[in-house]
């Protein structure tokens, strides 16, 4: 499996063209925006500089890697004789269905169709398909270079051959690929954002502040990074939405997004990426600073 097509060059897309890159696979990395392509390919040739000074990899290994990454802005032309698609769209049912279906009908049968959704159903997605047996998820965890989670989930059709192929392929990356059944939510999310939203419920029921509540789960359970702050990091909108997954495949009420993360992000407050959420992070990435919000 050695030619691999990524769609999709943002965080998660362009993170899982370096990671295949890097170990020897030729990649197709196909975005419809010319200059999504261009910041994905910037972000890329950041980190192989970090690992190069850190003295993880060589001059000759970042070279070689940047040589292994392809661009395109034509489906059909970044998918042509690929074994493995791995789509890193956005996560919207609607988005990936029309993405699978037109895969299915443009990729050869022989092609693997994965993508890297973090709570959509694997089964819906390749209902799409004529393909269900080739259809699996890869769910990468964030940053994906650094990350060694690899959650591969089976869809109700996807077969033993296609996993077992996704699984050594994952180990060759030098990730832990962990099986897991298509629910909603899997199991990372599944655990993960009820946590998080109950971290958003505490705020929201005042018992305590931002940097407070963060400073608990780190200290006293000796989390690397406090709830609200990884919600930041990943995107109060990526988290909503993997909740309302959650409520609407499950109809329980744990599910339930808080009121306080609903307006936040109606409000446009998604953290990292647009400057402030539970932090702001307009002088620094880094959560140092209490959004005034909370302060």
């Amino acid at each position: 499996m050695q030619h691999i097509a990524v769609i999709g060059a943002g965080t998660m897309g362009n993170g899982i063209a370096h990671v295949f890159a890097q170990n020897g696979h030729k990649v197709n990395l196909i975005d419809i925006s010319e200059d999504s392509l261009a910041k994905g390919l910037t972000t890329i040739t950041k980190n192989l500089d970090r690992m190069l000074a850190k003295e993880k990899i060589s001059e000759s290994d970042k070279v070689a890697t940047l040589n292994n990454i392809s661009t395109f802005t034509i489906l059909k032309e970044g998918v042509t004789n690929v074994d493995l698609v791995v789509e890193a769209a956005s996560e919207n049912l609607t988005v990936k269905l029309g993405i699978f279906k037109e895969l299915d009908a443009i990729c050869d049968e022989s092609t693997i169709l994965a993508t890297n959704t973090s709570s959509i159903s694997i089964t819906q997605i390749a209902a799409a398909t004529n393909r269900p047996q080739k259809v699996i998820g890869m769910h990468f965890m964030n940053p994906v270079p650094i990350m060694q989670l690899v959650e591969i989930i089976r869809g109700y059709s996807t077969s033993d051959e296609t996993t077992q192929q996704i699984m050594e392929l994952s180990s060759h990356l030098g990730k832990t690929p962990t099986e897991v059944n298509d629910y909603p939510g899997f199991v990372a999310n599944r655990i993960l954002m009820p946590m998080i939203n109950e971290a958003i419920e505490t705020l929201y029921n005042g018992v305590a502040g931002v940097s407070e509540i963060d400073t608990v789960m780190k200290l006293g359970m000796a989390h690397p990074m406090g709830p609200l702050q990884l919600a930041d990091f990943i995107g109060l909108d990526v988290c909503l939405s993997i909740l309302n997954v959650m409520y609407d495949g499950f109809k329980n009420p744990k599910y339930a997004p808080c009121p306080l993360l609903v307006n936040m992000v109606t409000a446009k407050k998604l953290g990292v990426k647009s400057g402030e959420g539970f932090y702001d992070y307009s002088e620094s990435r880094k959560a140092e600073k209490v959004s005034s919000q909370f302060s």
